[in-house]
């Protein structure tokens, strides 16, 4: 039995097998098949994740600060 020959690394260094244009698109809907199970399983708690990162990343006004004070 023949394996299939590796391409080189990718940019996001991970060697890659070549596929067939169909074996491609069945990978492709078999990834987009698990994500959107994921999606609809853990959604409510992975978007209460990035809800509670996002807070912690916004930066609240400085009522001390001048008027005339510069934004930047």
């Amino acid at each position: 039995m023949t394996s299939a020959p590796i391409l080189p690394a990718s940019p996001h260094g991970v060697p890659l097998p070549r596929l067939s244009d169909e074996a491609a698109v069945e990978l492709y809907l078999f990834v987009e098949h698990l994500f959107l199970l994921i999606e609809s399983r853990y959604g409510a708690q992975i978007r209460r994740h990035f809800d509670g990162l996002d807070r912690h990343n916004l930066i609240e006004p400085d009522f001390d600060s001048p008027t005339d004070d510069p934004p930047f």
